[in-house]
């Protein structure tokens, strides 16, 4: 486990390294936004997750947020005294994976971070060799590429992880619980609001294939051939 900790508080960055130094994790830790995103810009984001404040000097945390999905799934975790319902909201809807108000136990935030490492790497071994297809789409699912009418495009992990999902279910209507359950984990507890967030973002990867995924009302959504 290497975590990138993204914090501007030397004594929260002092101890949370000792604690997960000790729990056998490697922690890398940058105090401001900017220099995390030059590790954004450099395309070093080998990390296993990242811990990110959002009040930081430079960049705040949701820029950097919303620059990491541009180019990776990594995990992300907010770690902020910004507690109102908007910023949990806004967090979610940038793609974070969880969002956690200060102060905080640390116990409990190693524990969220194994559990979410644990999610990805299962959901990374379901994996099948196969390549699918319905209309304009054809996954390959050994190759982890999406073709569109015979054009690759580019999807993140995330995006192709639902991309996925629906397409062994063509025709089904999917909820958005359903898509929580197989994409992020049974153990989620974040809001489902994070699943349109995704959907949207994938119609708009998929361009006029896009049109495929039907929003079921009342109900979440299908894949179709048309």
């Amino acid at each position: 486990m290497h975590i990138l900790l993204v914090e501007d508080d030397l004594q929260i960055c002092e101890v949370t390294e000792k604690y997960f130094k000790r729990k056998g994790a490697e922690i890398t830790t940058v105090t401001n936004g900017d220099d995390a995103l030059e590790l954004i810009y450099s395309g070093n984001l080998a990390f296993s997750l990242v811990l990110l404040d959002i009040m930081l000097p430079g960049a705040d945390g949701f820029t950097i947020c919303r620059n990491i999905r541009k180019k990776s799934d990594i995990p992300v975790i907010f770690i902020t005294a910004r507690g109102l319902e908007e910023d949990i909201l806004r967090g979610y809807d940038l793609g974070c994976d969880d969002y956690i108000v200060k102060p905080f136990l640390l116990s409990a935030l190693y524990a969220k971070c194994s559990a979410l490492l644990k999610r990805t790497e299962r959901i990374t071994e379901k994996k099948t060799d196969t390549v699918l297809s319905c209309g304009a789409i054809q996954l390959n699912t050994r190759t982890l590429t999406c073709f569109v009418y015979g054009n690759e495009i580019e999807l993140t992990p995330k995006a192709f992880a639902i991309l996925h999902y629906l397409m062994e279910h063509p025709g089904w209507a999917i909820d958005r619980d359903t898509l929580l359950d197989n994409v992020w984990g049974e153990d989620y507890f974040g809001a489902d609001r994070v699943v349109d967030n995704h959907i949207k973002r994938l119609r708009k990867a998929l361009g006029n294939a896009g049109s495929q995924i039907h929003t079921v009302i009342g109900r979440g959504y299908k894949l179709t051939d048309s």
